[in-house]
């Protein structure tokens, strides 16, 4: 794995701070039952990192007094944590907002048959990856027969109500470009996928997210083998978008990884780029319950142009029409 933090070190992005904290997302860890090209997270099977269920309490500690709105847990994939449940049903009984980043074929993994029930009973937002409606390039992507797999389990979602119209059941697709590129306009590109699967496999859906991959870990590393390192860099630069800079994701989300440290976003955990607080250089989320975190720099380096290219990237999607 080539590192890419040497590379996007020195930067000239601008300077930002933080907002209101709206969002803690948090990363329970790295094991997934998939390896994708484009994960910036090197999930996969192999992987061990996950979070302590003394940890998840703290999480819980800290919503009960933030005020935080939506817990946005991510992974890996999040549902293989034994503590996984146990933090949705905790943040739903405080009236917390739950998101969860899934992968779809987690939904057929032996021990996740009543997952989809569990999530539509919490009334748990699925924001699920599905990176292409053909089923080649997300086989490329994610792995052979994972369209497939896929396909069965939004029917599944869709069967419980997820994604129908009056349903207050919202699933939500994600969308990674196959290679290199920015993503295509975001409102064009969720058309095609309604009109796709739902002509050849009845599936509904809410919204699509359009996401830019980050040149970085596994998706960076595959660059810097293929000599595309520093063209994809001044693609991100060349399509920067100051009015984007107003809404990046990093000025009211919190990212929180499997030990509980503290990150300005994902990105930057997966970089080892730690929440600075009080002059500290790394920070722990218990030491930030009931703080106020408003006007805190953010750590920006090159990757953040990611964000900021054309209609913009963030975990919701493009910031921009």
């Amino acid at each position: 794995m080539h590192a890419t933090l040497p590379l996007i070190e020195v930067t000239d992005f601008p300077a930002i701070r933080r907002r209101h904290l709206e969002t803690l997302q948090v990363n329970l860890g790295y094991k997934c039952n998939q390896t994708c090209v484009h994960c910036h997270v090197n999930a996969g099977p192999n992987r061990t990192e996950m979070m302590g269920r003394e940890t998840v309490f703290e999480v819980v500690a800290f919503l009960k007094v933030s005020g935080v709105k939506t817990l946005d847990i991510t992974g890996g994939a999040p549902e293989l944590s034994p503590h996984f449940r146990m933090l949705v049903a905790a943040a739903r009984e405080i009236g917390v907002h739950v998101m969860d980043r899934c992968n779809l074929t987690i939904l057929e993994q032996p021990g996740q048959e009543d997952l989809a029930q569990f999530l539509a009973d919490h009334q748990v937002e699925v924001v699920a990856s599905l990176p292409c409606y053909l089923e080649e390039n997300v086989d490329r992507q994610r792995g052979k027969g994972v369209f497939e797999t896929s396909i069965r389990c939004l029917q599944l979602l869709n069967r419980f109500g997820y994604g129908r119209a009056g349903s207050e059941l919202t699933l939500n697709l994600v969308y990674n470009p196959q290679g290199p590129v920015l993503p295509p306009a975001q409102d064009r590109l969720e058309q095609d996928y309604r009109r796709h699967l739902g002509e050849r496999f009845g599936i509904v859906f809410d919204r699509l997210y359009v996401l830019t991959n980050m040149p970085i870990q596994r998706f960076g590393s595959m660059l810097i083998s293929k000599g595309h390192f520093e063209q994809y860099l001044d693609l991100l630069k060349n399509a920067y978008q100051p009015q984007n800079l107003e809404s990046v994701m990093c000025r009211t989300l919190l990212s929180v990884d499997w030990r509980g440290y503290v990150y300005d976003c994902d990105f930057n955990q997966m970089l080892g780029l730690p929440f600075e607080w009080k002059g500290k250089p790394r920070a722990h989320l218990r030491e930030l319950i009931g703080a106020d975190l408003s006007g805190n720099p953010i750590i920006v380096k090159d990757h953040c142009y990611g964000c900021t290219a054309g209609q913009g990237s963030s975990c919701g999607g493009a910031l921009a029409a």
